[in-house]
């Protein structure tokens, strides 16, 4: 299956999120967006790039000190990237949504994590507004990328992104949510709040939670003794 498209723009809100670094892995770097942006801020970084496409790896390679290339997943159970421990902060911009088992991908960065070390990540709303009047009219469809990228193996709403971190022994110390303009926003929200309230549930936690299209994530790595190992 192909990848989604590449974006040439970094994410302001999650370059935002990454801290001052000695030592940065970015897994799905893509074409080298982020890693463009945050080297013109942070020249003296390290930064590596993880990609699984192997086009978008080497136009990375003009951006990045070094570009890792293949699946995160394969790449951390045949333990070829245990040479990145340490790593001052992981990023994963949009990706975690598009692994197998993102809950495990969390627990091999916290041990390959420094001790202050954190991970900044981007991840898709499905409690959005637009996702929920989908549902009702049964047009749940694919796409090349948004909500509904054909390549997106995980949901994730704003509790269980909690869960996520928590659950891979992380404590998360910054939530931004990324809420973007629509026509249709107020209409939308006005009928999730009355569903909500119709089932018992806080209206305004409804509203809230349907607004962000994304959330960006920061989190620090807890003592290895107190990760878990629950997974829905």
């Amino acid at each position: 299956m192909e990848q989604t498209p590449a974006h040439d723009r970094p994410n302001p809100d999650l370059l935002d999120a990454m801290p001052k670094a000695a030592t940065v892995v970015e897994v799905g770097c893509s074409r080298g967006a982020l890693a463009l942006a945050y080297k013109q801020r942070n020249p003296y970084t390290r930064y590596i790039g993880i990609e699984i496409d192997a086009d978008y790896a080497t136009t990375a390679q003009q951006h990045c000190d070094e570009v890792r290339f293949g699946n995160i997943e394969d790449l951390i159970q045949s333990d070829a990237i245990k040479d990145l421990s340490q790593a001052d902060c992981w990023v994963f911009g949009d990706t975690l949504e598009h692994l197998q088992d993102p809950w495990q991908v969390l627990r091999s960065t916290h041990e390959l994590l420094s001790p202050n070390g954190c991970v900044c990540a981007c991840i898709p709303n499905m409690q959005h507004w637009s996702i929920q009047l989908r549902l009702n009219t049964g047009r749940i469809e694919y796409a090349d990328s948004g909500l509904l990228d054909r390549t997106h193996l995980r949901w994730f709403t704003r509790v269980t992104i909690n869960q996520l971190f928590t659950n891979s022994g992380f404590e998360i110390a910054y939530v931004k949510p990324r809420i973007f303009p629509n026509a249709h926003t107020e209409q939308a929200l006005n009928i999730v709040g009355q569903v909500a309230k119709q089932i018992g549930h806080d209206p305004q936690q409804a509203i809230q939670d349907a607004l962000p299209l994304q959330y960006v994530i920061k989190a620090f790595r807890k003592p290895a003794s107190s990760a878990t190992a629950e997974q829905p």
